[in-house]
């Protein structure tokens, strides 16, 4: 499975995640502060 490396451009939060967690902060936010956020937000690991 392929995993991402998210960091939240709002509030610096990094989290390693896989693709079904990808699309679910792409559609509701940072889980962390909640601030939208966009692909580029995502680093392929």
């Amino acid at each position: 499975m392929t995993t991402y490396l998210f960091t939240c451009q709002a509030c610096g939060q990094e989290i390693e995640i896989n693709g079904p967690m990808r699309e679910a902060i792409l559609s509701s936010g940072c889980p962390v502060c909640t601030e939208s956020v966009d692909a580029a937000a995502f680093e392929q690991e």
